[in-house]
């Protein structure tokens, strides 16, 4: 087959947008950046010098998110996010039409709020375990308002303590009132990017705003207007704390539902339950009356404990326990 020849016009446009793309690559700067906020078709990126600019986005580069790592070009005039460098993890929820979405990515830490009042349960700490086992994540339980520690609800405190502390889960008391315990937080925080999760009611951005008391009214406002329906396409914010290390905030990130996990990410999500599930006579074991069952032979034999095996079982029994919105709705 023959080559086909281009006409004058052709070979002109050709030219052009060769000498335009010569141009621009000249007159731009390749520089790598941090996502800190995202604006519909636009992110704020703050780049390794510490200088943020609003950028637009090209196409095809899929869902960026805070905390996600990019490289920007930089014009005379603007700034575009060019690519996406691979995220270690990506933070995902669904919303209520069952789709998922990235909240936030490049987490190393998740502190799981709770509080004496009110009162922590530890079936909801589990289920934010088993995200951020999923996730790859180091979780931090933090029981804030330890100033209203009293002889009444510090046996119930005890108690996860210990349970999860037989575990393997660090966990640290704090006051967002008294400042108690922040010297100690403030360690933990350093040199992560964390997420806070957690019921309402426990304090969360009470916690955050003496962390990050240069950007009070920045938290406010963000989630008032994602409460108010503004600026809805904005997944989250990153924040730098002052003794180092960074937060992701966003009201999408501090409560979510398990319904789009398997039950294999479930047992992945319970650190006592996942080796020994490996050694079940079947592969499809749903480790309730199975015959050939590692996790009830361990829980038989007081191997494992019988609060969290019964806490795994209410997840699974509530994964498919939910109402999706249809198109249009």
């Amino acid at each position: 087959m023959s080559k086909q020849r281009l006409t004058r016009q052709q070979s002109r446009r050709i030219a052009n947008q060769r000498d335009n793309l010569a141009n621009s690559q000249e007159n731009s700067e390749l520089e790598n950046g941090l996502v800190i906020a995202r604006f519909g078709n636009q992110a704020d990126v703050e780049t390794d010098r510490g200088e943020v600019f609003r950028c637009h986005l090209r196409r095809n580069l899929g869902d960026i998110v805070t905390g996600d790592k990019v490289v920007l070009e930089r014009g005379s005039e603007s700034a575009v996010v060019a690519s996406v460098k691979p995220a270690k993890n990506r933070l995902q929820r669904p919303d209520s039409y069952g789709k998922l979405k990235a909240v936030a990515a490049n987490i190393d830490q998740m502190v799981i709020v709770i509080a004496p009042q009110p009162q922590a349960h530890a079936n909801l700490i589990d289920r934010y375990l088993v995200v951020a086992e999923n996730l790859g994540v180091t979780p931090l339980l933090l029981v804030n308002k330890c100033d209203l520690l009293s002889p009444e609800n510090r046996g119930h405190i005890n108690k996860i303590k210990e349970q999860y502390d037989a575990l393997g889960y660090r966990l640290l008391e704090v006051s967002a009132k008294t400042a108690a315990g922040q010297a100690q937080l403030k360690e933990n925080l350093a040199a992560k990017t964390s997420v806070f999760v957690g019921q309402s009611g426990v304090g969360k951005s009470s916690l955050l705003q003496k962390l990050l008391p240069h950007e009070t009214l920045k938290i406010g406002e963000l989630s008032e207007q994602v409460n108010k329906g503004k600026h809805t396409t904005t997944h989250a914010a990153l924040y730098h704390f002052q003794n180092g290390g960074n937060c992701i905030d966003s009201p999408g990130i501090r409560e979510f539902g398990l319904w789009h996990f398997t039950r294999e990410q479930v047992v992945n999500g319970f650190s006592e339950l996942r080796e020994i599930a490996q050694h079940c006579k079947f592969r499809d074991c749903t480790h309730k009356n199975d015959p050939g069952c590692a996790i009830r032979l361990a829980l038989e034999e007081n191997g494992i404990s019988e609060a969290r095996y019964l806490s795994f079982l209410r997840i699974i029994d509530t994964l498919d326990d939910v109402q999706i919105k249809a198109p249009g709705y």
